[in-house]
């Protein structure tokens, strides 16, 4: 959530509940600077003014803290730890240098005698999301808890530039240098790092993938596009497939579609959303007490597509905490390029120079699905408007490997991690699929 939509959030909370916040008017009266550009001044001067406050805040935001659902504030290892599955971490070091980290569930709490030799499976995120998208539900309704109960070895990825992968061996967070990446090196650095880490680890040959959203983008690109890595891979399980936005409704496309001079002046050339502690401690306090956990869920999920009744409004705080983990502003330029293309193509560089340095090729090159071998299953949601109906179905008609596919028509772009009845939808039928396809 931008700090312009926090506003929002908190205006509107404030006179629907009479609850005044003391801190309000200096984030209001700060707006500016954001319209301005000048993003480092008002994070800063909100952590400033958060923490010179918190001394004064009322006792009903101290109360609304008290509330606060434990796992909210909780890093992936011990969200997976909390539910009382076994929980391991690793560090891989990609070949242009980053170094991103991997989370793993060896194992169910229901299997743990069995020796058998579990199968590898490997989930990546989507935009804005980290490994805890597959753990922040209860186990019986987190596809990553599901699989380790149902008997697999789960790996799951966190993509560079995301709060839990903000390394790299030559380069700090504070360098333009390290920020200087889109889905295009996710996709040729990040994923083969991590799938070959893993095939290594297990000493197994292949995998499953399971893709959400960006998650899936990066999958058609590198599975199109390096054959090798693609033999590595059994099936390939595609969640809200995203590989164009030619129809996305979501209010998010619209920052998309303004000139990319004017975007990168709003958005610099850093990090695009990055957690900032302060406020995530001030904002999930907030949307956890009963007057707001409405507006919240109802801001928060507009972006990808509204299916309310199919979320957990309990778990509505975690959520918040939960997302976003941030990524580079060069991602979201690349998604913005895409957006006023039309096409399904590598970053544009800005200049024929620089993209023969990149592609040896004056313009970016196309990706084209349909050179993908890897047998895909693909699930799709009627009210996405992210991963809109339309797009998808162009999409499918490109894979030449699709081995099956089902639409959920109430579906919009977050029910395929936290829906309610994504195990009935979605998650039953990708662990039948596995056993099918061992």
């Amino acid at each position: 959530m931008t700090a312009v939509l926090l506003l929002s959030l908190l205006s509107t909370a404030s006179k629907q509940t009479g609850i005044e916040f003391p801190f309000f008017w200096h984030l209001s009266h700060s707006a500016e600077y954001m319209i301005s550009g000048t993003r480092e001044k008002i994070w800063l001067f909100v952590a400033v003014t958060y923490l010179f406050q918190g001394t004064s805040y009322s006792e009903e935001l101290r109360r609304m803290k008290r509330t606060v659902d434990p796992e909210a504030f909780m890093g992936i290892k011990e969200l997976i730890a909390y539910k009382g599955y076994p929980s391991e971490e690793y560090e891989v070091t990609t070949e242009d240098g980053y170094i991103i980290t991997i989370n793993r569930i060896p194992y169910g709490t229901q299997n743990r005698e069995n020796t058998a030799l579990r199968p590898a499976v490997f989930l990546q995120h989507g935009l804005l999301g980290d490994a805890s998208n597959w753990v922040t539900n209860l186990p019986n309704n987190s596809l990553g808890f599901m699989l380790a109960d149902a008997g697999f070895d789960v790996w799951m990825g966190n993509s560079r530039g995301s709060r839990w992968s903000r390394k790299h061996q030559n380069y700090s967070i504070d360098q333009d240098e390290f920020w200087a990446f889109s889905f295009d090196e996710i996709a040729k650095f990040d994923l083969p790092a991590a799938i070959n880490f893993i095939v290594e680890t297990t000493g197994q040959e292949k995998l499953y993938y399971i893709g959400y959203s960006q998650g899936t983008t990066v999958a058609f690109i590198a599975f199109s596009t390096m054959p090798e890595l693609s033999q590595k891979v059994k099936l390939y399980f595609a969640l809200a497939p995203v590989t164009a936005i030619n129809y996305a409704r979501s209010p998010a496309t619209k920052l998309l579609y303004l000139p990319e001079k004017l975007l990168r002046g709003l958005l610099g050339k850093r990090e695009f959303l990055p957690e900032i502690e302060c406020l995530k401690r001030l904002i999930v306090p907030v949307c956890s007490h009963g007057a707001f956990a409405r507006l919240c869920k109802n801001v928060f999920f507009s972006l990808g597509g509204c299916n309310l009744k199919n979320i957990d409004v309990n778990r509505i705080n975690v959520y918040m905490a939960q997302t976003s983990s941030g990524t580079s502003v060069q991602n979201i330029v690349h998604w913005s390029q895409e957006a006023r293309s039309g096409k399904f193509q590598a970053y544009d560089w800005g200049s024929s120079k620089k993209n023969m340095e990149k592609y040896q090729q004056a313009t970016p090159p196309l990706y084209n699905v349909e050179k993908m071998t890897v047998q895909t299953a693909v699930w799709t949601g009627g009210q996405d408007l992210l991963a809109d109906p339309k797009d998808a179905d162009i999409l499918l008609s490109q894979i030449k490997t699709l081995i099956y596919h089902k639409r959920i028509p109430k579906w919009a772009h977050l029910d395929f991690i936290w829906g309610l009845d994504a195990p009935l939808h979605a998650y039953s039928e990708i662990i039948d699929l596995m056993q099918k396809y061992p």
